[in-house]
């Protein structure tokens, strides 16, 4: 075969079962992904150990049949080598396939692909393919040597594949060792909105299994009041975030300011009330925070608001409770419009449940009957069971 001829695409030729020296060229520069050629030695179309794969990093096959020769550079002409003796192929060997992979681009983008097979000693060249029509391939087959009645020939094939060395790999059956990248960040959780359609949400199921929950009260006024209350000019209302809390061991009591029971995070009762805001100063309120490290020892928890002075009712109040975990996704729902006469509210209820903690909406809006004070009120409606006694802040 003359060395200007390339065979067309799926034919053959003999080859004799000698050494042969096959050569991979394609022009190298600036934007062009760098190609590395390989040999894979197939019996039944698969290769029966690694070691039937030839590349830069395992250059000689135990046989000696292949043996990966280096890479020469010659101007924008790179050349890749592989030394093929036939007849040191062991019997069971029926392919040898040639193939190469693009690094950093696709074979669409590597001009001037080819391979040839030579005669060391002449330097006749005994078959020749130029690989053309290339896009999105990041391997390709270029040829293969096969035998036939017990001769050798070579097939011009230029088979593509997108997948990369590894897909072909793994089409020949080698197992390819992929480099682990790390995970991507998780998104961040989504907010969670209860309703009365759907009032309950398990803080495991969000994340919240650790760390601290910050409980929220937030509210405006339809008459003057908007956002957190503007303080002593504004109308000098005073809303106590409060919980009443029963531990697993039955211990029961309530943290509020009356009393100063601003209770601890880190012993019992594990929910810190950060302070009193008596005159609006503090922009996001009073939080209550609750210890999710400390979960198992919580029972249940009820978070209630009352109003400790300047309204006698929560009408014309438009308020959102936002639980807010450490970790996990935070927990809000709005309350309905108040139309009874009602100085305290219900709003959320917290029970475990198997080292998980349940957030219940509640909003639920209660009327003291006379001489009877608010806490003792919500106590009564969730059958709390303390004994009170007056309290000032």
């Amino acid at each position: 075969m003359g060395a200007d001829m390339s065979m067309p695409k799926g034919s053959n030729t003999p080859v004799p079962a000698t050494v042969l020296r096959v050569e991979v060229t394609r022009r190298a520069g600036p934007g062009i992904p760098d190609v590395d050629a390989s040999a894979l030695l197939l019996a039944r179309g698969r290769v029966r150990a690694d070691d039937d794969f030839v590349f830069y990093n395992q250059p000689v096959h135990p046989s000696g049949a292949v043996r990966h020769a280096g890479r020469k550079t010659n101007g924008a002409q790179v050349t890749d080598t592989l030394l093929v003796d036939l007849a040191r192929a062991e019997a069971g060997i029926e392919r040898i396939v040639l193939a190469a992979s693009a690094d950093g681009g696709t074979f669409g983008q590597v001009p001037g692909l080819a391979v040839q097979v030579l005669d060391p000693a002449t330097g006749d060249t005994a078959a020749r393919f130029d690989s053309t029509g290339a896009t999105v391939e990041t391997a390709f087959v270029l040829g293969e040597f096969y035998r036939r009645q017990g001769a050798w020939k070579f097939r011009a094939v230029g088979q593509g594949y997108d997948s990369g060395l590894e897909g072909l790999a793994t089409d020949f059956g080698i197992t390819v060792d992929v480099p682990q990248h790390p995970a991507p960040p998780p998104a961040p959780p989504s907010r969670v909105t209860l309703t009365k359609a759907a009032p309950s949400v398990s803080l495991a199921k969000q994340g919240g299994t650790s760390g601290v929950m910050r409980v929220n009260l937030n509210w405006q006024s339809a008459k003057h009041l908007t956002g957190r209350r503007r303080g002593p000019g504004a109308g000098d209302l005073d809303l106590d975030l409060c919980a009443l809390y029963e531990l697993s061991d039955g211990r029961r009591g309530v943290v509020q300011a009356l009393g100063n029971a601003f209770g601890a995070l880190e012993r019992p009762p594990y929910i810190h009330l950060d302070g009193d805001d008596r005159t609006g100063a503090v922009a996001d309120g009073e939080n209550l925070t609750i210890s999710l490290d400390h979960k198992a020892h919580l029972r249940r928890v009820l978070v209630f608001v009352t109003i400790y002075e300047g309204a006698s009712s929560f009408a014309d109040l438009h308020a959102t409770v936002t639980l807010r975990p450490q970790h996990g996704a935070p927990i809000d729902f709005s309350l309905d419009e108040c139309t009874v006469p009602s100085t305290v509210c219900a709003l959320a209820l917290i029970t475990g449940a198997g080292g998980d903690l349940v957030v219940r909406r509640e909003a639920r809006y209660l009327v003291p009957e006379r001489g009877v004070s608010p806490q003792r009120t919500v106590d009564r409606a969730y059958g709390w069971g303390m004994n009170w006694t007056p309290g000032r802040k």
